[in-house]
């Protein structure tokens, strides 16, 4: 056993081997990995093997992407046949609803250039011969899906690993993982100990066990999951396609002459709640025939012949899924402790795009790809009961097969997260979402009637719609609105060292006086957008951080994970979430200022407190931190206080806007009336893939302030590079037709974007996309097309923001 080495990976199957391979790739050679067992004992052995690549993010569709194409050369780089059969897949439509999500599947295909076919149902039945075409209504086709072996993937992944240098110790237990001062320090095994600044735990199902051993979270829970092959069946031979049949629950390929068939019921099985057996290794549980009934009629329906077919092999293992259906992926709390964990039955399609981020994760501080929905960090405190994880992860599992409609709200573990205004909410008729545990108004129903005449947005748009959204959004722009935003994340910094602290994280100025607010970006060395906040400056040593409701883990994090860079490592500078001691109360539109004014003694004229600047001021008899910010385009202030308060605030407001028909509103009016003013969405419009020039915000970054930042480096390399694409403003040409995101957008015959968030502007009356173009592509009046559910509608590229361009209104 080695006494020390660069980086430790703890997990045989595909996840650790395809880690390992990429790390030594990358010139890490002095790594160590081990399984507790023998390679592929846990999950991978007994994985059906299929390789799909068009996934609901770009990310992992680009991960996806990779894996096939290492695949293709794996055999020939390593001698070991990792069993790839390139046969295409076909998935089909049995229902209206299911064909329009595979025609918005093959929208979303070509904008990775992907080869994707919507075919008929005689066409499927032709590719699939076993299957009989009775209710389908068509399909689609993607020739270079496949499927292979899992555990020759993983062992040629692992030889790929030693013959550049790394050491792999199978039946060998993980003791311990010792860490100081908040760093992984080593890891304790029973055949010794190993000293290392880098672990990362690719241990599927056991994953949790071992991150509790470095006192980490690690929400993942074990779903068994059921299939069988079958005998040899006529006309099966080992071109045919791999086969999915959502409306029926069920999935199909080759596999000797025969089927392999399984499927996702609706009533799942969860296991070993109370951790993963000692000698649970190479092992399967016993046969749930009861529980398969459900798959198997559905398989029978579409491939008769399942009925008579001999079942040479049932297969139940335990598969680690979470409980967002997302990958768990990247640095933990403890700095060096990495996880790759909770895939979700899809480890074998993703193994290669997982290795690669993985190790660029380790090797570069951040990966290439925005990973976002898929970081370990976006999981609250919350997520420790295990009760909460269960609810959501069997919901998950349960409707895997579901068309998830844009806007869908899962109901699993609910509701949780309150604000103190949770009952006054409901009172007015809310209809409440969820983030990150919290409840969120969507929209008050009790606004329906006065919206009656909007219309419905067609297709999915239309699906978790009601008019009171176009109600609020006109309240908002003619009069007034109010919104609850206690749920968005509040981080407090302070410290005598903080100013400079701010300066290198931050690319806009930072040292500003007492009162100022700041709309600014937090950047990575590639000049990618980490953040996307504004923070006031409360006092000389402290300052406030304002982000959105589902980034205030990923934000903290990233503030925590740089406060020893920079030469800022020791010094005085606190880091405090403190969203839970704040309740924030929104109001915002043009007669804003006159609600406010009957409220309170303070001069709230736009000379006594202007656009962008903050002070502490009397509600009625509530103490606020006023802010003057706007994430809607209207005149009007975000009022904090603390928690117990809240009541009497939103009270106070209510009763002042009265006179003044004040409507309440909820997130989805402040999503429409968002897309009108043109700000940007974090993990949408602008993410670590994308900079400020190109997404707009250069006016948020200062180049020549006194002290350095992270990514400006990058940022001038940009800027004398010129940009090559453009975030742009696109106008529908139809009224119904409403972009959502990921259409892709043609000019000609070519595809040069997709669109990343869209919707309708109720005040300016237009349908909007935003995409990134092509510099040729982007300018204004410039003629293209978005395609929406197989349909291309004409757009314009428009000047931004549609709404007050010149920012009269905020600034009134």
């Amino acid at each position: 056993m080695l006494e020390h080495a660069r980086a430790v990976i703890i997990g045989g199957g595909v996840g650790g081997t395809s880690i390992a391979y990429h790390l030594t790739a990358l010139g890490w050679t002095d790594i160590v990995l081990l399984d507790r067992s023998d390679l592929t004992s846990g999950s991978t052995f007994h994985s059906a093997g299929l390789v799909g690549q068009l996934r609901s993010s770009v990310p992992l569709t680009k991960m996806m992407m990779y894996s096939v194409e290492l695949y293709r050369r794996l055999a020939a780089e390593t001698g070991i046949d990792p069993g790839w059969r390139e046969v295409g897949s076909l998935r089909i439509a049995s229902t209206t609803p299911r064909m329009e999500e595979l025609r918005r599947q093959a929208g979303w295909a070509k904008t990775f250039g992907l080869p994707v076919e919507l075919i008929s149902a005689e066409e499927a039945q032709r590719l699939f011969p076993p299957m009989v075409s009775d209710g389908v209504l068509g399909g689609v086709y993607m020739p270079t899906d496949g499927y292979l072996d899992p555990s020759n993937l993983a062992l040629a992944l692992a030889r790929g690993a030693r013959s550049r240098g790394a050491a792999i110790y199978t039946n060998t237990r993980v003791l311990g993982i010792s860490k100081k001062n908040g760093r992984v320090t080593g890891v304790v095994t029973d055949k010794g100990n190993i000293s290392t600044d880098v672990v990362v735990i690719a241990g599927g199902m056991y994953t949790p066990e071992l991150a509790r051993l470095a006192g980490v979270n690690v929400p993942i829970i074990p779903m068994e999951h059921q299939y069988l092959l079958t005998g040899e069946l006529e006309g099966i031979d080992a071109r045919l396609p791999q086969l999915r049949d959502p409306d029926n629950l069920v999935y199909f390929r080759q596999e000797a002459g025969g089927l392999l068939m399984g499927g996702y019921e609706r009533n799942p099985k969860p296991w070993s709640l109370n951790g993963v057996p000692a000698n649970f290794n190479g092992k399967l549980l016993n046969p749930d025939h009861e529980r398969f009934v459900e798959i198997m009629e559905g398989a029978i329906k579409r491939v008769p012949a399942m009925e008579t077919a001999d079942v040479v092999r049932f297969v139940n293992g335990p598969e680690a899924f979470t409980p967002d259906g997302e990958f768990i992926l990247g640095e933990s709390s403890v700095d060096g402790l990495f996880v790759a964990a909770g895939f979700c039955a899809h480890g074998i399609a993703g193994a290669g795009g997982i290795g690669t981020m993985l190790a660029e994760w380790v090797v570069e501080g951040t990966p290439s790809l925005d990973l976002w929905k898929m970081d370990i960090r976006r999981f609250g405190a919350h997520y420790r009961s295990q009760r909460y994880a269960l609810a959501r992860t069997y919901e998950v599992y349960a409707t895997y097969y579901d068309i998830t409609y844009p806007n869908h709200e899962r109901e699993a573990g609910r509701p949780l997260r309150l604000s103190p205004v949770y009952g006054r909410l409901q009172e007015f008729g809310a209809v409440f979402g969820e983030k990150s545990g919290w409840e969120r108004v969507n929209w008050f129903e009790s606004n329906a009637q006065a919206g009656s005449g909007a219309l419905r947005p067609r297709g999915w748009a239309g699906q978790h719609w009601s008019p009171a959204i176009a109600a609020e959004h006109q309240g908002a722009r003619e009069r007034a609105a109010i919104f609850d935003e206690t749920s968005f994340a509040k981080v407090e910094i302070s410290g005598t060292d903080v100013v400079p602290y701010l300066q290198y994280l931050c690319a806009n100025d930072m040292d500003r006086p007492v009162g100022t607010v700041i709309y600014t970006q937090l950047l990575n060395e590639r000049g990618g957008i980490e953040c996307d906040v504004t923070i006031t400056r409360l006092a000389e040593d402290r300052y406030r951080l304002i982000t959105g409701t589902a980034f205030g883990q990923h934000d903290i994090a990233w503030l925590r994970r740089n406060l020893a860079r920079g030469g800022h490592g020791g010094r005085d500078v606190r880091i405090a979430d403190v969203t839970s001691m704040y309740a924030c109360l929104g109001v915002w539109g043009p007669r804003a200022r006159d609600i406010v004014s009957g409220v309170t003694r303070a001069d709230v004229s736009n000379e006594a407190f202007p656009f962008l600047t903050a002070q502490e001021i009397e509600i009625g008899d509530v103490p606020c931190l006023a802010v003057r910010v706007t994430y809607v385009g209207e005149l009007g202030w975000e009022f904090y206080c603390p928690s117990e308060f809240a009541v009497r605030l939103w009270d106070t407001l209510c009763e002042a806007g009265k006179p003044y028909g004040m409507v309440a509103g909820g997130y989805r009016a402040i999503d429409s009336l968002r897309l009108e003013k043109g700000y940007r969405v974090w993990s949408s419009d602008i993410s670590p893939e994308t900079n400020p020039y190109e997404a707009g915000l250069g006016f948020a970054v200062r180049l020549k302030k006194s002290t350095d930042f992270i990514g400006k480096a990058a940022l001038l390399a940009a800027r004398e590079a010129g940009p090559t694409r453009k975030l742009c403003c696109l106008v529908l040409g139809i009224p119904e037709a409403v972009a959502l995101t990921g259409e892709p957008v043609r000019s000609g015959s070519r595809i040069v974007g997709r669109v990343t968030s869209g919707g309708y502007g109720y005040t300016v009356q237009q349908r909007i996309a935003y995409a990134y173009l092509p510099i040729a592509e982007a300018q204004v009046g410039h003629q293209l097309e978005v395609e929406i559910f197989g349909e291309w509608i004409s757009a314009t590229v428009a000047a931004e923001p549609l709404w007050d361009p010149k920012g009269v209104r905020i600034r009134a």
